[in-house]
């Protein structure tokens, strides 16, 4: 994935960690046994891959941020730089899991047929990422604000965010059967102020302006959103949607 988004492991630790916090469900979709080698896909800074080592399995974590694979490598993982949409592994894995991620992989098609390779006949592809809808408030204002500056703001939107009937169809149409697809919607109060949530994930829009610019510019994001996502009481919400799955690669 080639974007100006960069990942840095204590500031995701300090305004993200409710990524992990809230992906247990998704470990439970999985339900991963002792012994199965299981590849997660954009496991940031391997929260949850820990986890399921701690379940007895085989992981191994891939992520294109060179900073969250030595934050997992610390965990004494095995971590390795590897774009999502390139993947480069053969038939040696149980399941495939991944969460919050993959709405980071534009090419979503690239993404599925990597995992059909990398996943043994019968295996599992259990993730859950950002579905159509998702931050659509934050999104819009993100657009609308660059827009104002003459920078065109759709270009700069660095999300795929697929709805559950497209995403059902690209699964069937690469060699999957879809047991579990479903558009979750869940607005997520987030730890502090947006502005952290911005400087944390809307990098590829802030980028796009000169940096003596920038901080204007995200005054003026969370002034927009005030009215729309934070309460009288001064907590923030994200307007967050999860599109999550459960599916198996056919045998044949």
């Amino acid at each position: 994935m080639h974007s100006p988004q960069s990942w840095d492991p204590e500031r995701y630790a300090r305004n993200a960690r409710f990524v992990s916090d809230l992906g247990m469900p998704v470990v439970e979709l999985l339900a991963p046994q002792p012994g199965e080698r299981v590849l997660d896909l954009g496991c940031g800074d391997g929260v949850l891959t820990e986890k399921l080592a701690a379940l007895g399995c085989d992981v191994v974590g891939i992520d294109g941020s060179a900073a969250q694979i030595e934050a997992v490598r610390a965990r004494g993982i095995d971590a390795r730089v590897m774009d999502g949409q390139e993947l480069t592994f053969g038939p040696e894995f149980d399941a495939v899991f991944s969460n919050a991620a993959m709405h980071w992989m534009r090419r979503g098609e690239a993404v599925v047929r990597g995992v059909h390779n990398a996943l043994k006949p019968g295996g599992r592809f259990v993730a859950e990422f950002g579905g159509a809808g998702c931050v659509e408030v934050i999104r819009s204002t993100l657009i609308a604000a660059l827009d104002r500056r003459g920078v065109d703001g759709k270009a700069a939107d660095p999300w795929y965010f697929p709805t559950d009937q497209e995403y059902r169809q690209l699964l069937e149409a690469n060699g999957f059967d879809v047991s579990y697809i479903a558009l979750i919607p869940r607005p997520t109060p987030l730890p502090g102020d947006v502005g952290g949530w911005l400087e944390t994930f809307a990098e590829s829009f802030i980028s796009k302006l000169p940096r003596e610019d920038r901080p204007v510019f995200v005054d003026e994001v969370r002034e927009t959103l005030r009215p729309k996502l934070c309460n009288a009481a001064g907590q923030w919400t994200a307007d967050y949607v999860r599109l999550r799955f459960n599916a198996r690669k056919t045998a044949v």
